[in-house]
């Protein structure tokens, strides 16, 4: 898959890790976002780490652009939450 198909599967896989997932940042937009760069990290990962040319269609670069979207979305809760715990101890 190419670069333009990562992306588009990417909007598929960040509207469902944004309903399956309640951490990280949430809206139409940054479901956008999230699944987009969740399938570029996804897509990625999957043809240069694991050495897979193909992802054995829709289904599977769904799955690797979702597991990419939640990945995201999780890093974004953590960096969140760091900053807010920063801000109530006084530390901003």
């Amino acid at each position: 898959m190419d670069f333009v198909g990562w992306i588009v599967v990417g909007l598929f896989a960040g509207a469902l890790s944004g309903a399956v997932v309640e951490r990280g940042p949430h809206g139409c937009l940054a479901n956008t976002v999230v699944g987009i760069l969740g399938g570029l990290l996804g897509g990625w990962f999957a043809t240069e780490e694991l050495h897979q040319d193909t992802t054995h269609g829709f289904l599977g670069a769904l799955l690797v652009a979702f597991l990419g979207s939640v990945v995201i979305r999780l890093v974004l809760d953590a960096i969140d939450s760091d900053d807010r715990r920063r801000r109530r101890d006084g530390r901003d």
